[in-house]
């Protein structure tokens, strides 16, 4: 019977000149103290107190948000469900909705005007890493999500895209460029595929 080879141990360091990024050199605080001393705050209070809510407790929601820094219009709509990673650098406008499960990973501005709907499962994503430097440095470009707009369900919107007011963006797209006002988008990476067709008139 042949011996089993002796499973091969992982070098600590990468070879020379052979794998450019270098997590070690990454930053282990890319913001200041005080951020996190907020985070610390918001995940051990303010988000249990959040997702343990009443569904359509969405006055007691919106009071909360505005108690860490959120500035949250007076008929904004966010359910229990909805993960917001940084309440002070979050604006929603009035009547705009969040719906189940919808996520903000605002590690920068994100700003929503009103009468967005964002449905569920919808991740907005305002983080990302320079990856042309081996230290991956963070980025924290802005979102913006215009009026009138409607993100249906599981859509991803990345880094740095501007939506336009009265936008259309399909269930699923992954959204890495920024889309004109008016429009419907949809796929992976989305793209615009018609204008929206408004038959009413504006009010």
């Amino acid at each position: 019977m042949s011996e089993t080879p002796a499973p091969t141990s992982v070098p600590a360091e990468p070879p020379p000149g052979g794998i450019f990024q270098q997590s070690n050199r990454t930053a282990k605080r890319p913001y200041p103290l005080r951020i996190y001393a907020a985070r610390i705050l918001w995940n051990l209070i303010g988000m249990r107190l959040f997702r343990w809510s009443l569904p359509r407790a969405f006055r007691w929601r919106r009071w909360l948000l505005r108690r860490f820094g959120a500035t949250m219009a007076p008929h904004s709509i966010v359910y229990p469900t909805v993960r917001i990673f940084h309440p002070w650098w979050f604006e929603m406008g009035d009547w705009s909705n969040l719906g189940h499960e919808v996520v903000i990973y605002n590690l920068g501005p994100v700003t929503i005007g009103s009468h967005a709907v964002l449905s569920q499962g919808v991740y907005v994503c305002a983080g990302t890493h320079d990856y042309t430097l081996p230290d991956l440095p963070l980025l924290r470009p802005p979102i913006r999500i215009g009026s009138g707009v409607w993100i249906a369900a599981q859509a991803f919107i990345g880094p740095g895209v501007t939506i336009g007011d009265n936008s259309v963006i399909g269930a699923r797209a992954v959204v890495v460029k920024d889309i004109p006002p008016g429009m419907v988008a949809a796929g992976n990476p989305a793209r615009v595929i018609k204008a929206r067709v408004m038959n009413q008139p504006f009010t």
